[in-house]
This record gives C-alpha cells, structure tokens and sequence, in this order.
C-alpha cells in the first residue's frame, strides 16, 4: 500500500511509469488496437491492461504521475482517422481537454496517421490497453523532466 498514488494505479504501470527515462514514450490503446503485437517490440513486452477505464481514465492517471515533454516536435500523439486527419474523435477531445492545462510551456499536442502510430507504438516503452470504444481512442504519451525550482 503506498500513500498519494491513485488505487487504480497498477503495480505494472507504476512500474513501468518509474522505469521509464526522458524521451520514453508510453501508448493508451483502444480496445481495438493490436496490443500484443506492439508490447512485443517494446521493452515492457507484456501489455498493461486497464479494463473497465477508457483513455482519458488512463491519460489522467498516467500524467498525475508523469510529467510531459517540451524538448520535442510532440508531448503527446494521437492516432488520425483515417482519411480525415484534421478531423477529432470524442476520445480526441476528452484526451486533449484533459491534457491541455497540464501541458508543459512549449509542450505540443500532435497527431500520427494510422500506420505511422503503430509503426512508432511498436518503438514505445510499454503498451497500456484500455475498454476505450470510441474510435481511433489511441495515444502516445512522452515523457518529460522534472525541475527542481
């Protein structure tokens, strides 16, 4: 039992959260998307299940423990529907309503077409699937610094 960490924070995901460096990217996956397939590739090759929570459950407890990054061309990517890339889903706007504020200054919300999101998921630290039914629910999360003030 730990105290402050959401109960819904998993041992894997803390794990994984604790392990990861600067850079390292995390995936939210939809109930859809080929987890498995893109865990295997990745350094935590066992996919961190959250049923029962959607991505933007997930986004929240993984960005109350994890800080965004600024030094990129992205902090977090979302997965384009296809042939409609400007185009947002409800699980886009949520995600993005949430992680807006706690954005780092220069911090960037960008996007990925389809086959370049699992191309690039399969090069991701770990993999975490959630029950998210709306479609194209899928993300990936940078990892940022922390600064002592």
């Amino acid at each position: 039992m730990l105290i402050g960490i959401d109960p819904r924070t998993t041992p894997e995901l803390l794990s994984a959260l604790a392990r990861m460096g600067h850079g390292d990217e995390i995936v939210i996956a939809d109930r859809n998307y080929p987890a498995a397939w893109s865990a295997s590739s990745c350094i935590v090759k066992e996919v961190i299940q959250y049923p029962g929570h959607d991505a933007t459950e997930v986004a929240d407890l993984i960005t109350r423990l994890m800080p965004l990054d600024n030094f990129h061309s992205h902090s977090v990517l979302r997965m384009e529907i296809d042939d409609a890339p400007d185009t947002f889903s409800d699980a886009h706007r949520t995600v993005w309503d949430l992680l807006t504020p706690r954005l780092p200054e220069g911090g960037i919300l960008g996007s990925l077409e389809r086959q370049a999101f699992y191309r690039r998921a399969g090069h991701s630290f770990a993999v975490v699937q959630c029950s998210e039914d709306r479609p194209y629910g899928c993300f990936i999360l940078r990892k940022g610094v922390i600064f002592n003030d």
